[in-house]
């Protein structure tokens, strides 16, 4: 699917960022893995190459300007063309009611999520017209519900939604597809840590925990980092090559686009 491109992914931390580097090589792409934790990346890196590809792990924190053109030249110069841009960096959201979450946490959901994402496509868009390439920007589910204490998380995520659409429009020019996949909850080990914490709180177990909140959609199941990276390598891929502006849910059924 992705035969000799070259592939930028954010946000290279321990769940879905991994699989994604490890699913990309395994299509036959080269990889420049960005995160803040340089000592992850180099981990995810050899990975890479035991899989027969090559990548470079360049540290980033993409609030700043100076980082994300560091991380555009060294892209170049191991390189020389960039094919793939995916948006995955994240940040626990604040989980409290935005009647009680301060303006400084939600300005630092917004300068990550929307902001450095923008500013990553701004950077790369050289590169990405000349390789007629893709963007694809990672959201969440909590695009499509309204629970308390989701707030500062939704309006971020929402921001990046309609910023991707916009790009999609302003980019499709040069040739440049912008969309958008939206995993719900992704069955991992992050998940898996998250639920045996909640077990624990609550009094029951993890297999119940999966079951009440599986059976809220369709297949009675949560997708799995593979599954969400298959999406986004569609995405990203010539087998997408008509498709642009648009939002793929992977959630197992539990909400309708």
């Amino acid at each position: 699917m992705l035969e000799n491109k070259v592939v930028v992914i954010s946000g290279v931390g321990p769940a879905l960022g991994t699989t994604l580097a490890r699913r990309c090589a395994e299509a036959g792409a080269d990889l420049v893995l960005a995160a803040r934790t340089v000592e992850r990346l180099d981990d995810v890196a050899k990975q890479i190459t035991g899989l027969g590809r090559r990548a470079v792990a360049v540290g980033t924190d993409i609030t700043d300007e100076a980082q994300v053109a560091n991380l555009v030249q060294q892209s170049l110069e191991a390189y020389g063309k960039v094919d793939v841009l995916i948006n995955n960096a994240f940040r626990v959201p604040s989980m409290k009611p935005l009647a009680n979450t301060t303006f400084e946490h939600i300005r630092e959901a917004i300068e990550l999520t929307v902001l450095g994402a923008l500013r990553l496509t701004q950077s790369f868009t050289p590169a990405l017209a000349e390789s007629k390439g893709s963007v694809v920007n990672v959201n969440s589910m909590v695009i499509r519900h309204s629970q308390a204490k989701y707030g500062a998380y939704k309006m971020a995520k929402s921001a990046l939604l309609a910023m991707s659409q916009s790009l999609a429009t302003e980019l499709g020019e040069q040739g440049i597809r912008v969309n958008s996949v939206v995993p719900g909850y992704i069955w991992g080990d992050t998940l898996k840590s998250y639920f045996s914490h909640q077990a624990g709180k609550y009094g029951t177990t993890v297999e119940e925990i999966y079951k009440a909140t599986a059976a809220q959609s369709d297949l009675k199941r949560l997708p799995t980092e593979d599954e969400v990276a298959s999406a986004i390598l569609f995405m990203a891929s010539d087998l997408s090559s008509g498709i642009t502006g648009q939002t793929l849910d992977v959630n197992c059924g539990e909400y309708k686009a």
